[in-house]
């Protein structure tokens, strides 16, 4: 025969294996693993919604974004809202491939001519969930942390800094079209419409630009340093009529001496 103590023992015993069995089974219903078609819609659906923390937790950018402080975070998120206006209020999912541990899902996007196809998004599984991206950039931002943000924003700068001033370039010569041969200033350019008025500023392009005239206006150069050196850019830049140069001079201007084609 049971003894009573042995009893009430195995009764609790019994009720306590039963309550971690039912808050297991409420844990796991209300975080159910998502598919890789769930997690793309989930991904982008946050970033919409600015919650750019989360979004990039079910990416391979956790590294990236989870040591940032709070400064650090708010320097980026112009960049981060960049790419959330970027994202389609409505993301249509046209069917994923799975693979062992990668996954593609495919999402429809519309192109430059408003034509639709369909546009992949690699996902890999780690611990038993997807997340948005793929094992060789993964291995990138571990290795970077919380600079990778911050280089990825300085390369996409250096691209933009470049193609500016070739926008430049072709904006001088359209004026000087205009104005018997004499070139234009920054301003002077921007009130013909020539170049945009945010270059007035530094903080779309995260650059100063600069065009330098003589006396007469018969030529011109132009400059752009980083506005914050080792956070927006490293490179600075100078151009002339012979072509664009850049180097690394801690923000300063581009001396003759130190350019680089």
């Amino acid at each position: 025969m049971v003894s009573s103590k042995l009893l009430t023992r195995l009764l609790s015993f019994i009720a306590v294996m039963l309550l971690s069995h039912a808050s297991l089974s409420i844990a796991a219903a209300q975080n159910p693993q998502r598919s890789p078609s769930d997690t793309v819609r989930e991904f982008y659906k946050t970033m919409r919604e600015k919650r750019f923390r989360e979004a990039f937790a079910m990416s391979i950018y956790k590294p990236a974004i989870e040591p940032l402080r709070p400064q650090e975070f708010e320097d980026l998120r112009p960049d981060f809202e960049k790419m959330a206006a970027a994202i389609p209020e409505k993301v249509d999912i046209k069917g994923e491939q799975i693979s062992g541990d990668a996954a593609t899902v495919f999402v429809k996007v519309k192109d430059e001519e408003n034509k639709e196809q369909a546009e992949p998004v690699t996902l890999i599984r780690i611990d038993g969930n997807w997340i948005v991206g793929d094992k060789e950039n993964q291995a990138i931002v571990k290795k970077a942390g919380k600079d990778f943000f911050f280089n990825a924003r300085i390369d996409t700068h250096h691209d933009e800094v470049q193609a500016m001033l070739l926008r430049i370039s072709l904006a001088q010569l359209v004026y000087s079209q205009q104005h018997a041969g004499k070139f234009g200033d920054l301003p002077a350019l921007i009130l013909a419409g020539l170049i945009p008025k945010a270059l007035e500023a530094t903080e779309s392009t995260g650059y100063r630009f600069r065009i330098m005239l003589p006396a007469n206006a018969k030529t011109w150069s132009a400059a752009a340093e980083p506005a914050q050196y080792g956070r927006t850019g490293r490179l600075s830049f100078f151009m002339d009529a012979s072509g664009v140069r850049s180097g690394d001079v801690a923000g300063k201007p581009l001396r003759p001496s130190k350019l680089k084609k």
